[in-house]
């Protein structure tokens, strides 16, 4: 198991430290958003390659699952970030961090996020480092949660997409299609389907250590980087409050009744 964790370990820290010079000598760290989603299909690469290569439905569906994700989300990612610069959360960092940006920017975007990206990828390194029994309910229930998640997910991100690009869609709030029901659905998704690759490694040896992924996620979408980060650039918006007011913030809910439909400023709350 040791040799799966240091696999993927290694392949995380050439991954970052890419990152880190492709993103200083470009002066927009938000690139490392677009590699987000690739850097666990390097980590758990690193874990497969460490671990002699052995082939195990368990992993392979959960590798094979992992690799679909990581593609739409890296390419829908680069495609909202072409022409942009850098993300407002990172130009924040920018000024907020002044002599020190590049160094904390090495450790606290970087180095973070790699440790992140370690930890939520837990079911799939553990699926790696000791595959397990054969075909088990958990692993049932892990694909539907993933595919109710991936639906949430990709199928958000598409709706405000397509939204924001058409005139009623300029400098306003999207509260129509899965938006109608919660404020969030891409991040609802992106939860659901860490729950569906923590119960697909249910069936592996230690599979229940992988728990720490979709608890990890959790909190960092409710409480930390997701939700409170994004919905601050909106705060105190009449039109942004009146949905706020009406929708479920995570869980898909039926909206109470909206005061307006539309308002705000350039909608990014995905």
């Amino acid at each position: 198991m040791t040799v799966v964790f240091l696999g993927a370990a290694v392949a995380l820290l050439l991954t970052m430290n890419t990152m880190f010079v492709i993103g200083t000598r470009a002066s927009d760290n938000s690139l490392i958003d677009i590699a987000y989603g690739p850097a666990f299909v390097a980590a758990c690469l690193g874990a497969w390659l460490a671990s002699g290569m052995e082939l195990h439905f368990r992993p392979l569906l959960m590798f094979c699952l992992l690799c679909l994700w990581a593609v739409r989300l890296a390419v829908h990612i680069g495609l909202r970030h072409r022409g942009r610069g850098e993300d407002f959360r990172y130009r924040n960092f920018r000024e907020q961090w002044g002599d020190t940006f590049v160094w904390r920017s090495f450790l606290q975007i970087y180095m973070l996020q790699g440790l992140v990206v370690f930890l939520v990828a837990m079911p799939i390194l553990l699926a790696v480092a000791g595959p397990g029994s054969g075909l088990v309910w958990t692993d049932v229930l892990g694909a539907a949660l993933f595919a109710v998640g991936f639906f949430f997910e990709a199928v958000g991100d598409w709706q405000l997409s397509r939204f924001k690009k058409t005139p009623a869609g300029k400098g306003r709030i999207m509260t129509t299609g899965l938006w109608r029901y919660t404020r969030h659905p891409n991040y609802f998704g992106e939860a659901v389907l860490w729950w569906g690759f923590f119960f697909l490694g249910l069936g592996a040896g230690h599979g229940w250590y992988g728990l720490v992924s979709p608890v990890l996620i959790g909190f960092l979408l409710l409480k930390v980087s997701g939700i409170p980060m994004l919905e601050d650039k909106y705060k105190g918006q009449p039109e942004f409050e009146a949905y706020k007011s009406a929708t479920s913030a995570f869980f898909p809910w039926p909206p109470r009744t909206l005061k307006t439909r539309h308002g705000g400023d350039d909608s990014e709350h995905a």
